[in-house]
């Protein structure tokens, strides 16, 4: 009997000890799978993957006279918080806008209130900014140059505006409609993802904004093409079908630093050839485009973010870079130099050009 009960005690305790086991195991495979679920959470990135840029040239403008206009003052109202106030209320449909939308935001921002206090708890407009912000954020600012003097001479001075440049030079005409997105079929069928701006072989190619030229050669779509990233790596330009036998301006190279404003290269109509300095192209043109990068994984591959340029473009035509033509060389270069404090520190500075050496074009 003795030796019965020893034996239950023993079966009892090994069931127990078992038990425990396996409640440990539970436990340490739950612990370890909500400290990878922790980690996961932690660790993932979180950052934008789609931008529909549809604001038009009306608004872009409108929203950029009132950034300009209200600089400096206790009203200052930035134009990309203008735009992502304007996208909450159209619920991203532009085709609603008017100017009278803008009246409305003046009378009720004050010196206290900001477009961010009003739209606080909204998270569409927090999406809106950080998207508007990374399309234009280079593009309006305070800046030092150079200008005419009126009398053959150059000036310096500063001011607050617009500060990227047109893709075509001054005193060149190009012509262009919205063609993003319209379908391409040479190698596969695809969409186009820029804006076509149709001009005349050898015509100066500018810099929009300064960065970093960050691929350069020939490519079998864009034929000779340049890729310019901007120095805060938001934006990358893309400059396509330049100009056979002498495409890009001399020295340039990945790697190489640019200012807005600069001559980066020349309108031509290579690409869609296998066989490099081939014009493929049946028209003269530039193919401007703009990627965002908001994760350095969205760079290549699939997920890219191409937005539409036309009515950015538009805006541009407002600041034209004048270039003169060194008479020796047949290369173009630009006469008004820009200063930005958003620069490299060695690019902070001004060069100026003698204006008496501009030849006839």
């Amino acid at each position: 009997m003795n030796m019965l009960k020893n034996r239950i005690i023993i079966l009892a305790a090994c069931g127990f000890v078992i038990v425990c086991g396996l409640f440990a195991v539970r436990f340490s495979d739950g612990a370890k799978e909500s400290a990878i679920a922790v980690k996961e959470e932690t660790t993932t990135e979180k950052y934008i993957k789609w931008v529909d840029f549809s604001i038009p040239y009306n608004a872009l403008r409108d929203a950029m006279e009132l950034d300009i206009s209200t600089f400096g003052s206790e009203k200052h109202l930035s134009w990309i918080d203008t735009l992502s106030f304007l996208a909450c209320k159209n619920g991203g449909n532009w085709s609603g806008y008017k100017q009278s939308q803008l009246d409305k935001l003046v009378e009720a921002v004050n010196s206290v209130t900001t477009v961010d206090d009003l739209m606080a708890t909204n998270k569409y407009y927090w999406f809106y900014k950080e998207a508007y912000g990374a399309v234009l954020g280079g593009m309006i600012g305070e800046y030092t140059k150079a200008a005419p003097d009126g009398n053959v001479g150059i000036k310096i001075i500063e001011g607050y505006g617009l500060k990227a440049y047109s893709p075509i030079a001054e005193g060149f005409w190009f012509s262009h409609y919205d063609d993003f997105g319209v379908s391409r079929s040479y190698g596969y069928k695809r969409r186009h993802l820029g804006n076509d701006l149709m001009g005349s072989i050898g015509t100066p190619v500018i810099s929009v904004e300064g960065g970093t030229v960050e691929a350069i050669g020939w490519n079998r779509y864009g034929g000779w093409r340049i890729a310019i990233r901007s120095f805060d790596g938001k934006r990358s330009y893309y400059y396509a079908h330049l100009r056979r036998n002498r495409p890009y301006r001399e020295g340039l190279e990945i790697g190489s630093a640019v200012k807005a404003g600069e001559v980066i290269g020349y309108l031509g109509m290579t690409g869609y050839s296998e066989e490099e300095n081939v014009n493929g192209m049946k028209v003269p043109h530039l193919h401007l485009g703009m990627q965002l990068i908001f994760n350095e994984v969205q760079k290549e591959g699939t997920n890219q973010i191409w937005i539409d340029m036309y009515s950015i473009v538009e805006l541009l035509n407002k600041n034209k870079a004048s270039v003169i033509k060194d008479s020796e060389t047949g290369e173009y270069k630009r006469v008004y130099d820009i200063f930005d404090e958003s620069y490299p520190e060695n690019m902070r500075h001004l060069t100026t050009v003698n204006v008496a050496e501009i030849t006839e074009q």
